[in-house]
């Protein structure tokens, strides 16, 4: 699994993200359903900065910033500052690492996650339109439906929990700086994960 992850790390790097939008670009619209089923669309977000997360709980990266509140802390800082959060599965319902929404959204609240919103991507259509190739895979769209972050949580590429005190948190950085009406630091960074487990 690792030597996967390494792999599409070395994808990622080597620029081979299918049809990624570049920072500064427009942020590619998407219609999803919720956990829910309510229909939700990136465009009636306008006017609000977005924090797009490509989730998956069967990956131990995601697991890593869950278990230990990392994720959960970071998408309370962001909405707790009007930030929207949607918080995006786009792994098949034929992989073994499916989680039904129900199950999913139960999955975050047990850890005290609150997004915006828990979207369904099972045709992987958002995902491919993001070139989202990590989970976590993050991304941040501007009040005008600009890009103006990708890449990953943060600094440290591991599943180590101890890492993420000393790394830099990507997106926190990226939202106050942005919301502080500053350019980003750090615009693109390297996502890294587990593969987004999307339908052939």
């Amino acid at each position: 699994m690792l030597r996967r992850v390494f792999l599409v790390l070395s994808l990622v790097a080597a620029g081979y993200a299918h049809a990624a939008p570049s920072v500064g670009q427009a942020a590619p619209d998407f219609t999803l359903q919720d956990a829910s089923g309510k229909t939700v669309k990136l465009s009636d977000y306008r006017g609000k900065h977005v924090v797009l997360e490509w989730t998956n709980p069967g990956c131990p990266y995601v697991r890593k910033h869950y278990n230990s509140g990392n994720m959960p802390a970071t998408q309370k800082d962001a909405t707790d500052k009007g930030v929207v959060w949607l918080s995006i599965n786009s792994t098949e319902k034929s992989s073994w690492e499916y989680m039904e929404p129900a199950k999913l959204v139960a999955w975050q609240k047990e850890r005290k996650s609150h997004p915006t919103a828990v979207l369904v991507d099972e045709e992987g259509v958002a995902g491919k339109a993001y070139g989202a190739r990590t989970t976590p895979h993050m991304y941040i769209v501007d009040p005008q439906g600009r890009l103006i972050y990708a890449g990953g949580i943060d600094s440290i590429a591991s599943s180590n929990p101890d890492d993420i005190k000393k790394a830099v948190n990507y997106v926190r950085q990226g939202l106050d700086e942005a919301l502080a009406g500053k350019p980003l630091t750090a615009a693109v960074t390297r996502p890294y994960g587990c593969s987004v487990k999307y339908k052939s």
